[in-house]
């Protein structure tokens, strides 16, 4: 299908875009629901971001989702913005209203949505979680968490300042007592965890795995990765010789853009086994 052919356009815009697996999940919901519609990977380097949010805006784009590195600029860019962009400051949803740009985070949804079905309704309420990374993704892991009734959430960051940064801004919209923690701290409080999120890009093709000890985490713990590829990340990989459960990054990538899609294209799409397996499949390089 070319773009001409289109009855609604929409794309993913990051930078890199290429190992992006949205354009697969969206076409096969397009193909699967029978649309007339384009789904594109939009590859923009940082500084080209807001002249091509201008352009897109312009070529009868409904929307974007917004990976990295742009979704605090989304957000920073927008008109308006929904509850979950304000409270993260960061955005993966946008869309074109006529002249106005709205900011949308689907991240938090899809992240609880993808928490409970791997592990249930109260797997983590009243509980203690702890939050790798202190970007748009840790802001986001924090609110599904918060959302799902954890009591403490601990953000460790390699930087403390940034840590204490998202403590600050997410404690007005969290019921959780949220703090952030060393790396000194974390032997003493991992015996008490019952989730670890790894909400960096640590783990990705090509990049160091966090080096977060698990030695110390109760047997009913679970760890989870919100890289997707690889599926199985070093992080996960040593989760599972451990026997922890543990969550890879698809099941939030499904979720979240379920809420992009009826934006895009006017349709509320399942999140289905079938889905999943056309996505690993696509990892594995067969799609």
């Amino acid at each position: 299908m070319t773009l001409s052919d289109s009855k609604r356009i929409a794309g993913v815009v990051g930078w890199p875009i290429a190992h992006s697996l949205s354009p697969q999940l969206h076409g096969f919901w397009l193909r699967e629901y029978g649309l007339g519609g384009a789904y594109v990977p939009l590859p923009v380097r940082l500084h080209e971001f807001s002249v091509a949010l201008r352009g897109l805006a312009r070529s009868g784009f409904e929307g974007l989702n917004i990976t990295l590195p742009h979704k605090e600029a989304a957000f920073a860019l927008a008109d308006e913005c929904d509850r979950a962009a304000i409270a993260t400051g960061a955005a993966n949803i946008i869309l074109f209203r006529g002249e106005r740009v709205r900011a949308q985070n689907s991240d938090v949804e899809g992240l609880a949505a993808s928490l409970e079905e791997e592990l249930g309704t109260d797997a983590i309420r009243g509980g203690s979680v702890v939050v790798l990374g202190a970007g748009g993704a840790s802001r986001a892991a924090i609110l599904a968490c918060d959302s799902l009734g954890a009591r403490e959430i601990h953000v460790l960051n390699r930087t403390s300042s940034r840590a204490k940064d998202v403590v600050a801004r997410l404690s007005a919209h969290a019921a959780a007592t949220i703090g952030a923690i060393s790396p000194d701290e974390w032997p003493a409080l991992a015996p008490a965890v019952r989730l670890v999120i790894n909400a960096t890009s640590a783990g990705m093709k090509g990049r160091a795995s966090p080096t977060v000890s698990l030695e110390s985490l109760p047997r009913d713990a679970a760890v989870c990765d919100l890289v997707y590829n690889p599926l199985e990340t070093p992080l996960l990989a040593r989760a599972k010789a451990r026997r922890l459960r543990v969550i890879d990054g698809l099941g939030m990538l499904m979720h979240q853009a379920v809420s992009a899609f009826e934006s895009f294209y006017g349709i509320r799409p399942e999140v289905s086994a079938s889905l999943r397996a056309h996505l690993e499949e696509a990892l594995r390089g067969g799609a």
